[in-house]
C-alpha cells in the first residue's frame, strides 16, 4: 500500500507542572507528531521526541530529515499488511524500519547527532498504525500480550525536599508501587532518605542521575544511599567514555543502568563488552522504534541485562499507546515508565485517555492500530510549526 500524503507537527503543549532533572527543566512538551495518509484513505500517526543530549537530535534537525530523507524515501515504497503471527510480525516491524533512511545519502548533516532515532521512530510508528488499521488490526495482534494490564512508576523530579515529599505522598495515595528519584549531586542523602520514609519499604525506588556525576562522586553517592534499598542508578556519568561507566558499575553497592550510553545496537554491544552496566532503559523514541527497541531487548535477555521501559517526558497518547503494547508484550522487562498523559500534559492528543489509574495499573489497548484515536484539532491548536508534504507524481 502507498503512502500518498504526511504532515509534520511540532507540538508544544504546556505541562501541568514543571518536570526538572540535572539537565534542564522542562514547562511543555516538544514531540514531533507524523500524520500519514495511505492510497486507501487510511491515517496512521506516530511521534518521535527529539532531544539534543540524548541522539544529538533537535526539533529542527529531525523536521529536516523527516522532509528530506525519510518522505521520499517512504513514497516510493508499496508497503505489505501485517501478516499473522509472531514470527512474521517481528519480521514485519523489521522491514518497516529498514525501509526508513538511518542517515544523510551522502553522509552526516549534523556531526551533534548520534542517530537519526528520533525521526526514524516518528515514521515507524505512523506507518506501524496506518497499515494496522487498514488491516482491521491492534498491534497487540503483532505483538501478543503477556500480561493483562501493565504497571507504571512515578517520576519524582528534581526538587527540594519539601517538593519530593509532596510529590511521595502524592504517589503513596495513588498506590504507585514503583518510583523512580531524580538526583542531582546536592542533598541526595536528605532527600532520597525523607522519600523513603514517606513511601515505606514495600516501594521499589530507583536513581536517576541525568550525567550529572564523576566516577567519584557517582560510587560515594550510591554507598551513601546503598542502605536505602535502590533498585537501580542509572545513567549517574555522561555518556562516554565506556571505560569510567564501566569502573562505577565495578565499584558501587547499587547496579547501575545505562539511558544516555545506550542509543544504538553497537552501543549495547559494547557496554555488555565492557560488564558497564546490569540494566538497559530502554526507549522507544531514542532506540528508534518498536522494531529497535525489541532488538535491544532481545539482546539484553541474551546476556542477562535487566530492562526497563522508560519514556521521553512529554510524550502524547502515540508514544504512550506504543509503549504500552511494547510494555504487555517483553517478555524479560522490570520497569515501564509513561503514559503520563493529563498526569503531565494540560491536554493530550488523543479522544480516550491513555494515561494509568490507581496502582499505576492501565490496561492493554485493543483497538486498531497503535489503539488511540488522535484528534487532528489539537494538532493545529498545539503546533508551533506544521508542514505539508505531498507525493511526488510519477
Amino acid at each position: 500500500m502507498k503512502i500518498v500524503a504526511a504532515q509534520l507537527f511540532a507540538l508544544r503543549i504546556p505541562f501541568v507542572e514543571a518536570f526538572a532533572h540535572s539537565v534542564r527543566s522542562r514547562t511543555y512538551s516538544d514531540s514531533i507528531v507524523v500524520r500519514l495518509e495511505a492510497e486507501d484513505g487510511t491515517v496512521g500517526y506516530g511521534e518521535g521526541v527529539a532531544r539534543p543530549y540524548v541522539t544529538g537530535e533537535t526539533v529542527s534537525s529531525c523536521l529536516s530529515f523527516m522532509q528530506a530523507v525519510l518522505w521520499p524515501a517512504v513514497q516510493q515504497i508499496d508497503y505489505a499488511r501485517p501478516a499473522g503471527g509472531l514470527t512474521d510480525g517481528i519480521n514485519w516491524l523489521d522491514e518497516i524500519v529498514e525501509s526508513l533512511p538511518q542517515a544523510w545519502p551522502d553522509g552526516p548533516k549534523n556531526d551533534s547527532v548520534i542517530a537519526w532515532n528520533a525521526a526514524v521512530a516518528g515514521w515507524e510508528l505512523a506507518l506501524v498504525d496506518c497499515l494496522l488499521k487498514s488491516a482491521g488490526k491492534s498491534l497487540g495482534e503483532v505483538l501478543p500480550p503477556q500480561r493483562p494490564t501493565v504497571t507504571y512508576s512515578g517520576v519524582i523530579t528534581a526538587s527540594d525536599v519539601t517538593q519530593a515529599v509532596k510529590m511521595a505522598k502524592r504517589f503513596k495515595q495513588l498506590g504507585i508501587s514503583h518510583v523512580k528519584v531524580k538526583v542531582t549531586g546536592e542533598g541526595d542523602r536528605e532527600r532520597v532518605a525523607a522519600i523513603r520514609d514517606v513511601v515505606g519499604p514495600a516501594v521499589s525506588l530507583r536513581l536517576d542521575g541525568n550525567g550529572a556525576y564523576t566516577v567519584d562522586s557517582a560510587i560515594a553517592t550510591c554507598q551513601v544511599l546503598s542502605d536505602l534499598a535502590i533498585d537501580s542508578a542509572e545513567q549517574m556519568l555522561p555518556r562516554d567514555p565506556l571505560a569510567a561507566l564501566a569502573a562505577v558499575q565495578a565499584a558501587a553497592p547499587i547496579s547501575q543502568m545505562a539511558d544516555e550510553s545506550l542509543i544504538t545496537f553497537a552501543d549495547a554491544k559494547a557496554l555488555i563488552a565492557a560488564n558497564a552496566c546490569g540494566w538497559f532503559n530502554l526507549r522507544i523514541s531514542k532506540c528508534g522504534g518498536l522494531a529497535q527497541t525489541i532488538r535491544l531487548a532481545r539482546l539484553a535477555q541474551t546476556y542477562g541485562i535487566r530492562v526497563q521501559l522508560g519514556c521521553q517526558v512529554g510524550e502524547t497518547a502515540i508514544l504512550s499507546a506504543a509503549g504500552r503494547h511494547l510494555a504487555a508484550w517483553l517478555p524479560n522487562v522490570e520497569f515501564v515508565e509513561g503514559s503520563y498523559g493529563k498526569l503531565l500534559l494540560s491536554q493530550d492528543i488523543s479522544r480516550q485517555p491513555i494515561h494509568f489509574g490507581y496502582g499505576g495499573k492501565a490496561p492493554v489497548l485493543t483497538r486498531p492500530g497503535l489503539g488511540m484515536a488522535v484528534q487532528d484539532d489539537l494538532l493545529a491548536t498545539y503546533a508551533h510549526k506544521a508542514v505539508s508534504l505531498e507525493a511526488i507524481a510519477c
